[in-house]
């Protein structure tokens, strides 16, 4: 059994953690919880997060999961490094080799730029190899500056330049302040959301690294993964919030068309982009639901 501080909001702590070696030589830092053998499901976290983006995830689910999280490049503990989408799928093929063995199936659920990372994976040996199921979470495969509303403007050309301007602004967020805070809620989580989860997710944006973020939303200001979700040929179940600025509705929609194997798409009413944290009960029961049809739970747990 996972040991989980249990008071408040406290993060989990790892039952064990490793290093996983990228294509590049790059190291990633990874966490698992929850006991050995049982069904196991892997989690991607969003730019500008890192493994603690999961904490209600992992409180849930390490009771009769093993839960695997870990940090993208440049993010939490794993160190900078060169990016791009083949950085993504890369790092994501060297997690899942360093904790299944081989043919062992997993669910997999990435948020945001998690999701970006399944979709740029999904024609990889190591993916095919692992992946019985993915849920995709807040994210979309391309167009997402063009149709970002963070700015409060007529879609065109001056928006979307000014939305790069602004996601890849080199300024230091510094410490989290009142006003820091409030912008942070009104780009990324809905009218809504409970004060003591906007601190939460103000914590962990603020604590990404300057050079990261600003490297990391060049990739996504460029992105195009089309492809990608065409050839992710795995049940898949996508959820979006109704009140999401940075990967509006419509992406879920388009991936949810566009996905060969889609299951379900979910709409949260008034939920942002943090959905994971906004409406972790939601999230948590669908990372199950998947787990539960498409891994062996006999089999795995011993």
């Amino acid at each position: 059994m996972s040991r989980l501080l249990r008071r408040g909001h406290a993060a989990p702590v790892a039952d064990r953690e490793l290093t996983a070696v990228s294509a590049d030589g790059s190291r990633v830092h990874v966490e698992v919880h929850g006991p050995d053998g049982a069904p196991t499901v892997v989690l991607a976290h969003g730019w500008t997060c890192s493994t603690l983006f999961w904490a209600a995830q992992i409180r849930d689910l390490a009771a009769d999961h093993r839960v695997v999280v870990y940090d993208q490049r440049g993010h939490g503990r794993t160190p900078a490094g060169p990016v791009g989408t083949d950085r993504l799928a890369d790092d994501l093929e060297a997690v899942l080799a360093a904790v299944l063995a081989p043919g062992e199936k997993a669910v997999l659920a990435g948020h945001s730029m998690g999701g970006m990372t399944m979709m740029a994976a999904s024609g990889r040996a190591g993916f095919r190899e692992h992946a019985a199921a993915v849920l995709l979470c807040s994210t979309g495969s391309a167009r997402l500056v063009d149709e970002s509303l963070v700015l409060p403007m007529r879609a065109g050309r001056l928006r979307t330049r000014l939305t790069h301007l602004i996601l890849g602004a080199r300024a230091p967020l510094g410490p989290v302040t009142p006003v820091s805070r409030r912008i942070l809620k009104y780009a990324t989580m809905g009218p809504g959301s409970a004060p003591e989860r906007v601190d939460e997710c103000a914590r962990i944006v603020h604590a990404c690294p300057r050079a990261a973020r600003v490297a990391w939303s060049r990739v996504l200001g460029e992105l195009d993964l089309d492809q990608g979700v065409r050839g992710l040929d795995v049940p898949a179940i996508v959820i979006g919030g109704t009140a999401d600025r940075l990967t509006p509705f419509a992406h879920a929609e388009r991936l949810a068309d566009a996905l060969p194997r889609c299951l379900e798409l979910v709409k949260l009413a008034g939920t942002g982009h943090m959905t994971p944290v906004e409406a972790p009960e939601a999230v948590t029961a669908k990372i199950r639901e998947l787990a539960g049809t498409y891994l062996d739970v006999k089999e795995e747990a011993v």
